[in-house]
């Protein structure tokens, strides 16, 4: 080992350097022989040196402070520094600070923290060499009082300070607060309220000798803190932000001499005080009358004033008045959420302040930038300005302590909250080590290696094993503003944070007599009931009611914008009651964007969605994910209902597996449904009515193949027995409608050795099994197997072979059975089997020259006799949606006419889905334009009507209501508007279709 290295070992970059402030010509703490220390003490003394944040720079501030504390001495016996050359140890007083470091372990500590931490406080010491002495140890053993109080000792008066002596007792205090900071002797919170207290008395002091200074009597001036002051929360080195306000007109010329001097003085002796956040700002007066202030608030004030308002705290001068000014705006604050831009006022605020960072500088920048300071108090504020008007614990000046409020008030989660704090004292404890360095504002990390080594240390980071100092520092650095990033964007941005604010303050206070009146005026139809549901729902004092203490508001302005807001509320209780007791439920509600209105939405309006919502709690979190209300791709909705299946032997449970997969993907569809019309609810891809029936098609085709596969394990069947299902009418056309159900045909193929009387008995075995399966009652809607569209109908049997319905199609197969394979596809079994059907079918319902003109007279006839003996009795024909004139069936039997006559002559006609063979069959010139449009809008309206009053009725209906809260619920559904107005415009479109539909039929 070199001379020099066993120096390194403390922690000194520049080994011969320290050799020579430690060795025989300075500290004398070092024996160079033997490289080591010279004795106990000295070894002490070094080992603290290491222990500070910068080795180096606190070994040279010492040496510069004990040589400073000897000439000092020199001086003051009338002695020349001149002269004075020698070893600074030989100088009885340079030896004293070293002996009182040597014998007072907490001196040492102290002082030598603040040496390597502050290159400022240092030089501040070094011109002020007997300061050192204000870190000492007591005689009680107790360190010196780090509280922020000003102590001027005997340079105290009667009267007020000189201001030096304010100077000097200001920059003790502040000595002692840094120092117990670096020491670990204290946390965030104490250093930022020692800091803020020493701004009190600085500003008091300062009130003091302005006011001392005038020539009459004293106005009365309150000096109200703002800012990080007025919370409680300074820093090191900022700016301290007050407003002025003078009692009356005749105090405001001597007030405003007394703000002047004051921010003189304070400017002499400590920090700049930044009266800017008084109204009008820099162009305003310095100081307003209490009646001015009030007037401007009133009239004036913006969002972020308000805002500003929040840290207002009395800090000098007449401190009734400034408490007085606070009482008479708190209202205004208070109230100032409810303005409809308030809300986007505080985001835009906080987007201008990232615009205003340089570029360069934004990521590193810990206050303005992203991640940063700004991040969690413009969070903190607004929830403060949103739910404070009604919960007074959110009246805290300070950002933790409003945080902490927060919390417990349920505004905020606990690891979210938890989580904020974190960030919060990191970030500020990286901003106090930055501005302590040099006593300089800045919140910029630095960018060179070494200092962030500096830094790093200061912040008492060491080398880990696989990283460094600089590393860890680092990893938390971006960690934390990560964090911070995202919880702000989810508090800022939440969605029901609008919702909440929209709502008045007397509105959210949920006392019986408030929210009885409310139930009454938002349209409740029985408010007394209403008004035990919400009782049930938010008494006590547990986190959970306060959570619905908060939303409920909101939420019964949701339900009332309903047809039946009882029923919205109503639910709502039976979905709370089921998930209350989850710790994710009321948390989803408040964190999670829009699913609290979101649901309201669904709850209010659609029966359907609520009962399959109650039977599975779980699907609440579809809500949430705007990717989640999106239909699941076919393949994937195959893969997963096979594979549920496939877990369970027992056919019962597989298909009990399956159909509650299936209960999930019809709520993820009516979600989606229900919200695709709903403002800025809707998803980020609404849904249209051609998208739901191509969803609620691969939902039965995945439902249909899951129990073919669980009816096949259960009645096997010879081996090499072949079985496909094949979807026909709304099925086949990937037009399901959520009351429909799956029309299909079973067919088989018997194995070669397998005789058929054996191999027709096994397929109807599996045909019934999974008849059976999901014929069987469970808590879903049904999904009915109907197999009515078979040759011979009911009459004939349930399954045929691939050769038996070749030779019936070929020998006994009528046209409207041609008509019924139009929308013939396979669906799930064997797919070597099911294309073998389409093929067999291609030559039923694409007939070589089309059809004859006796056949086209026997659809025309069989059309008639549908709309005559099919509608049901009592049933309106202009507005039943599918037999109705114009409506489904009218425009499906325009289309399959003209593929039945000319398919085989336009292959772009051999297609299942209505409306693209329309589109092909106007594109061929089979059909004019206008009619095709008529046709189009008129089946796209019915089925979306049809779809919406499943919805809201929870049960299949075909007949649109003329009047009632049936007819108002689908219509809000589909866009809104006046129910009246919506029946007319319906039968408007209808009838334009129904005479497009008859041109056809008759062209």
């Amino acid at each position: 080992m070199t001379r020099l290295s066993r120096l390194a070992r403390y922690g000194f970059d520049d080994a011969a350097r320290a050799a020579e402030l430690l060795g025989e010509s300075g500290l004398r703490l070092w024996d160079a022989d033997a490289q080591e220390p010279r004795d106990g003490d000295g070894g002490e003394l070094l080992h603290a040196l290491a222990h500070t944040a910068d080795p180096n720079l606190a070994l040279r501030q010492l040496h510069r402070l004990v040589e400073s504390a000897g000439r000092a001495a020199i001086r003051g016996t009338g002695g020349s520094v001149a002269t004075a050359r020698g070893p600074i140890a030989d100088n009885p007083a340079a030896a004293a600070v070293l002996t009182a470091l040597y014998g007072d372990a907490g001196l040492r500590r102290r002082l030598l923290a603040v040496l390597g931490a502050s290159a400022a406080l240092g030089d501040h010491l070094v011109a002020n060499p007997d300061e050192w002495q204000e870190l000492a140890t007591g005689k009680t053993g107790m360190p010196p009082n780090a509280e922020g109080r000003l102590e001027f000792g005997d340079a105290a008066g009667e009267g007020p300070p000189t201001v030096p002596a304010l100077r000097r007792a200001y920059r003790v205090s502040l000595l002692r607060i840094a120092a117990a900071d670096l020491t670990g002797g204290r946390g965030l919170e104490p250093t930022m309220a020692a800091l803020s207290r020493l701004a009190d008395e600085t500003l008091a002091a300062a009130y003091a000798i302005a006011v001392g200074e005038l020539p009459g009597a004293a106005p009365r001036l309150a000096v109200v803190a703002m800012g990080k002051c007025g919370g409680n929360e300074l820093n090191y080195v900022s700016d301290v932000d007050v407003i002025f306000v003078a009692r009356g007109d005749e105090d405001l010329a001597a007030g405003t001499t007394v703000a002047a001097r004051l921010i003189e003085i304070c400017g002499q002796v400590a920090w700049q005080v930044d009266a800017a956040l008084r109204p009008e700002g820099s162009r305003g007066p310095l100081v307003r009358t209490l009646a001015s202030h009030d007037a401007y608030y009133r009239r004036w004030a913006r969002t972020w004033e308000f805002q500003a308002l929040l840290k207002a705290r009395p800090a000098a001068g007449d401190l009734a008045l400034a408490s007085e000014w606070i009482d008479n705006l708190a209202p205004l604050v208070w109230h100032a959420a409810e303005r409809p831009e308030a809300v986007d006022d505080v985001r835009d605020m906080r987007r201008k302040i990232i615009e205003n960072v340089p570029p360069k500088e934004l990521a590193r920048e810990i206050k303005r930038g992203p991640g940063g300071l700004r991040d969690i108090e413009f969070a903190v504020q607004l929830l403060q300005l949103v739910h404070g008007r009604i919960d007074e614990t959110l009246h805290e000046s300070g950002t933790l302590p409003a945080l902490r409020a927060l919390v417990a008030g349920g505004y905020v989660g606990r690891e979210d909250g938890e989580t904020l704090l974190r960030g919060y004292r990191f970030l500020r404890s990286v901003e106090h080590r930055l501005q302590l360095q040099h006593l300089r504002r800045t919140h910029t990390v630095p960018d060179d290696a070494a200092a962030l080594r500096w830094l790093a240390a200061a912040l008492g980071y060491t080398a880990v094993p696989g990283r460094d100092a600089v590393e860890e520092f680092r990893a938390d650095w971006v960690g934390h503003a990560a964090q911070v990033r995202r919880l702000h964007v989810k508090l800022l941005y939440r969605p029901l944070l609008e919702a909440v604010a929209r709502v008045p303050a007397d509105a959210l206070r949920m006392t019986p007599e408030s929210a009885g009146r409310r139930l009454e005026i938002l349209g409740f139809a029985d408010p007394g009931a209403a008004l035990r549901h919400l009782q049930a729902l938010t008494g006590g004092v547990t986190r959970t009611a306060a959570i619905q203490r908060t939303l409920l508001p909101m939420l019964l302005q949701e339900f009332a914008d309903a047809p039946e807001p009882d029923r919205g509320l109503l639910n709502y209780r039976h979905v709370s009651d089921k998930l209350g007791s989850t710790p994710w439920y009321l948390r989803l509600l408040r964190d999670g964007g829009p699913v609290a209105r979101r649901l309201a939405r669904v709850l209010s309006l659609s029966r359907y969605a609520t009962d399959l919502l109650t039977r599975d709690p779980e699907a609440l979190r579809l809500l949430a994910d705007d990717a989640e209300l999106q239909p699941r791709p076919a393949d994937v909705l195959r893969d997963g209902f096979l594979a549920a299946a496939e877990r369970y032997a027992d056919p019962q449970k597989a298909i009990d597996a399956v159909r509650a997969l299936r209960r999930r993907e019809l709520f993820r569809v009516a979600c989606a449904d229900i919200l695709s019309r709903a403002g800025d609810l809707a998803p980020a891809h609404p849904l249209d009515v051609d998208a739901i029936g191509i969803a609620l098609s691969d939902v039965t085709d995945a439902t249909l193949g899951a129990a073919l596969r669980a009816a096949r394990r259960a009645r096997p069947g010879p081996d090499g027995l072949r079985f496909a299902v094949i979807g026909m009418g709304r099925l086949g056309g990937y037009e399901m409608s959520y009351p429909s159900d799956a029309d299909v045909l079973f067919v088989y193929d018997a194995p070669a050795e397998t005789p058929e009387n054996e191999a027709s008995a096994a397929a109807h075995a599996v045909a019934e099994e999974l008849r059976r399966l999901l014929a069987a009652p469970a808590p879903d809607p049904p999904l009915g197997i109907d197999a009515d569209l078979r040759p011979e109908g009911r009459q004939g049997p349930l399954v045929r072979s691939l050769a038996a319905y070749a030779q019936y199609y070929a020998r006994w197969s009528r046209v409207w059975e041609s008509q019924a394979l139009l929308r013939a596809r396979f669906v799930c079994g064997d797919g070597g089997l099911g294309r073998e059907f389409e093929l067999l079918a291609d030559g039923m319902r694409h007939p070589a020259g089309g059809l004859t003109r006796e056949q086209v007279i026997e659809i025309r006839r069989i059309k008639a006799r549908v709309e005559t003996e099919r509608m049901p009795r009592n049933a309106d024909p202009h507005t039943h949606t599918k037999l109705g004139r114009g409506g489904l069936a009218d425009v499906e039997w325009a289309v399959q006419l003209l593929q039945l006559r000319h398919a085989y002559d336009v292959p772009e006609l051999r297609l299942t889905r209505t409306l693209e063979a329309l589109d092909a069959a106007r594109d061929a010139g089979l059909v004019d334009g206008s009619d095709a449009a008529a046709m189009a809008a008129g089946w796209t309206l019915a089925a979306r009507v049809r779809n919406a009053l499943t919805l809201v009725r929870g049960r299949p209906t075909d007949q649109l209501p003329q009047h009632g809260v049936e007819l108002a619920g689908a219509v809000q559904l589909l866009g809104g508007g006046d129910p009246g107005e919506f029946v007319d415009s319906y039968l408007r479109v209808t009838r334009h279709s129904r005479a497009a539909m008859e041109r056809v039929l008759e062209s």
